[in-house]
């Protein structure tokens, strides 16, 4: 099949020139990934202590192949000691399978992912639908440890595997038109119980955005692992979103679809409760949810007897990589 080749993109269209202008990126990002497949910058990754009762979830053969070859990138992880893996796959908020915390680990055992394919529509020169291993194929693994705070006030350290988004989206040509990324979760309530039924709580499908140069920055990730094995169920598999510079609800899980668009998306919490959740979703200290204060967290593992709490960094400790992105904007206006 013949495709025709996309008009050239001049990367100011679609990210901001001050990342460009931004060394410290320029050295941990960018370079940073690209060293990875020439074995600079990274590391192996760890055999981790896993819980011994603790499940696992190897996935595919395919993916198993591909997680086994990837490596740390160091330049963006952080030095943070990882949650304990039971903590990670038992304290999950995945509406779809139930409001409770541990609801997820519970109802999701059986979801099917694979086969998975994922449709990639709008504004870009190569639409269509993939089969998730095809849409993984060219790109490398490779392992970040980030920290994750959820808008609730906790938050937790994760060893996630995955590669950047914006080395997808690049693949299908953006074009000029291209100034948000919407992404929706399947919508199966079959499968997932929390979307069916006269009570539940949102509008399904799940849809999350991000305005293209937040999409396109080296931090963005496309997740299919986590602790060298592929993810579970309860945490998004086969295929999520992590952002670690913002609220957890903005990683969303078992995509199936990712639109480039021109105008705003509509997104789910944003929608369900503008009040409290908007568009942008920046961890931001300063900004009180209206139900409680947003200046410390509850960082996991953590107990009534032995309280974990620390105070809440401006964009969860990621300020110098992408404070850049809203130079000049209002971020109580625009939280």
């Amino acid at each position: 099949m013949l495709i025709k080749k996309p008009d050239p993109i001049k990367a100011s269209e679609i990210t901001p020139e001050p990342i460009y202008r931004n060394r410290r990126l320029f050295m941990q990002g960018l370079a940073g990934s690209a060293a990875l497949a020439l074995s600079g910058g990274a590391a192996a990754i760890p055999a981790y202590d896993l819980d011994a009762d603790a499940p696992r979830y190897p996935g595919p053969d395919w993916l198993q192949s591909k997680l086994r070859a990837g490596a740390r990138n160091e330049a963006l992880s952080t030095a943070e000691k990882p949650a304990p893996y039971v903590n990670v796959i038992t304290h999950n908020n995945f509406y779809e399978f139930g409001t409770g915390k541990q609801d997820p680990s519970r109802k999701a055992q059986n979801f099917k992912t694979d086969p998975w394919s994922v449709e990639i529509a709008g504004e870009v020169d190569k639409p269509g639908t993939y089969a998730l291993e095809d849409l993984l194929q060219p790109h490398g693994i490779e392992e970040r440890i980030y920290r994750l705070r959820c808008v609730e006030a906790w938050s937790m350290v994760i060893p996630w595997m995955g590669f950047p988004l914006g080395d997808l989206l690049k693949r299908f040509g953006p074009t000029s038109r291209a100034k948000y990324v919407a992404f929706t979760t399947l919508l199966d309530p079959e499968q997932m119980p929390g979307q069916g039924g006269f009570f539940s709580t949102l509008d399904w499908p799940y849809v999350e955005g991000l305005r293209m140069d937040e999409a396109m920055h080296p931090l963005t990730l496309l997740a299919v692992g986590l602790y060298g094995n592929a993810l579970p169920p309860q945490n998004g598999a086969p295929f999520r979103l992590v952002v670690p510079w913002k609220y957890g609800f903005k990683s969303i899980k078992s995509i199936v679809r990712i639109e480039l668009t021109e105008s705003m998306p509509v997104t789910t919490w944003n929608q369900t409760a503008p009040n409290e959740y908007g568009f942008y979703a920046n961890v931001n200290p300063e900004v009180d949810h209206p139900r409680w204060s947003q200046a410390t967290e509850r960082r996991l593992p953590s107990s009534l007897f032995s309280p974990n709490i620390i105070d809440t960094k401006p964009f969860n400790g990621y300020g110098d990589q992408v404070a850049s992105l809203y130079s000049g904007m209002d971020l109580r206006k625009w939280f």
